[in-house]
């Protein structure tokens, strides 16, 4: 007779990690671009050591141009690094952007 292996439970289904979550501001650029017909964004995540801890940021390229997230993050929260260049990177797209307006 094989060896018991212990009862079998069906596996949960594997949860993204907090840093590979993709969120609101990460959605919105990445349509951005589609409707735009430009290369989707390019994620590059960057550390700096800070005494005994290390600091996480990130930046997002778009169309050969970096924009950088404005703060550094703890490293389980890459994520929030991600969605902070997003939303830097659509404002800045959406600021250099003409505005069509409406006259009364």
């Amino acid at each position: 007779m094989p060896p018991s292996l212990g009862p079998s439970f069906p596996m949960a289904p594997e949860k993204p990690e907090k840093s590979e979550v993709q969120t609101r501001w990460q959605r919105s650029l990445e349509d951005y671009c589609q409707k735009q017909m430009w290369q989707p964004p390019v994620w590059n995540i960057i550390s700096d050591r800070r005494g005994g801890r290390t600091a996480w940021s990130a930046t997002v390229v778009i169309g050969g141009v970096p924009v950088s997230a404005r703060y550094w993050y703890d490293g389980d929260y890459l994520g929030n690094a991600k969605e902070d260049a997003a939303e830097v990177a659509l404002g800045l797209l959406h600021k250099n952007t003409p505005q069509t307006t409406q006259s009364v």
